[in-house]
This record gives structure tokens, sequence and C-alpha cells, in this order.
């Protein structure tokens, strides 16, 4: 597994031919590692097309979408223009996000599904972007630089100390509960933690 840079602004892309390469998104680098845009042959039920993949995260609309659509319709704003769709719920930013990040975020950017309720960290009066959930091991593997911050969130974040937060780390899994979702400050590139 590889983690992206997530501090690439570059704009997203509209148009695409199938299996072309994917829409970036500024807070989701890497929709693919992360599993929340799979490979499909299905159709995407905005456009019509089979652009080769689909995305599988949480859809929430009155429209029932799960797995159905692709990720430029997303990354283009059109699956929430035609279905009122958000991809990531309001709710997990705090309040000093800009409104206008919560927008992209919620409404052109692939969520991410969790055990839990979602959480969108932030960090340098912006969102983070989201890498990917991960074990423990995982972690130590692609970035044992965050182990000390990740016990730090434990303790000083959710309240859990000793004994306890030793053990919760070292459950930490990648598919099952619990689960470390991984974000990164793109400003700062400080590591940024959900469980």
């Amino acid at each position: 597994m590889r983690l992206i840079d997530p501090g690439s602004r570059s704009r997203m892309c509209t148009i695409a031919s199938p299996m072309s390469s994917l829409p970036s998104f500024a807070y989701h680098p890497d929709p693919v590692a992360s599993g929340s845009v799979v490979e499909s042959q299905d159709t995407c039920h905005c456009c019509g097309q089979q652009r080769g993949y689909l995305y599988s995260g949480p859809v929430y609309s009155e429209t029932d979408l799960d797995d159905a659509l692709c990720p430029w319709c997303i990354a283009s704003g059109e699956a929430h223009r035609r279905f009122q769709a958000t991809f990531v719920d309001e709710e997990a930013f705090a309040e000093d996000v800009p409104p206008a990040v919560i927008d992209e975020i919620a409404q052109r950017t692939p969520g991410y599904c969790a055990w839990n309720s979602e959480a969108w960290p932030h960090c340098c009066s912006d969102a983070t972007a989201f890498l990917s959930p991960l074990s423990i091991g995982e972690l130590r593997t692609t970035a044992p630089q965050a182990e000390g911050q990740l016990m730090g969130y434990i303790v000083h974040e959710m309240g859990i100390s000793g004994g306890a937060a030793r053990r919760l780390m070292e459950a930490l899994s990648r598919d099952g509960a619990p689960t470390l979702y991984l974000f990164r400050c793109r400003h700062c590139a400080q590591y940024h933690f959900h469980i």
C-alpha cells in the first residue's frame, strides 16, 4: 500500500472515457486504494455510462444508489445535482471547517465506510485528506512515525489510557472493528485519525 501526498489541489476531471484516468479528489487522493472506488463493468445510474469503476461507499439520498455511481459523476457534482446525493454526513465536520470545503467533500468527494459514525478531522483551518482504513500492522508498515501520534489520539481524544489504550491500538483491523481511519493534513502533513 502506498500513502498519497494529499497536498495536490488539482481540479477534478468532469469528462471521461471508459477506463480513463480517475478524477482527482483533493480530500480523498486515492479512493481505489482506500476501497471507496472499485473496478466494475456496471453502468453508472447517473450518466448511463460504463466507465470501469463505481463508488462503493456511503450514499445519502432518497434514491437507492449503493454501488451505482461512477467517480466522474461524483467529482463533477452531477450525482449531487441529479439525486441530491451526498457522500459524507455534514455532521462529520468540526464547526470551523469552511462551508465550501464541507460542500466539496460532502457533495463531490467519495466518502468512506465506517463501523461507527463518520468523522472528518480538520487541521490548519481546512479539512484533512482521507487516506485509508488501516490495521495497526499496516500503519506500522506504511507510516511508522504515526504510531506515537495514534497513541496520543487514543489517550487524549478518546480518553482511553493505560493497558486499555494499548489493547485498543493492537486490536485495530482494516476489515473488522475497531478500524483505524487515517487522514493527513493537506498543509502541514500531520496525520489524523478516527477509530
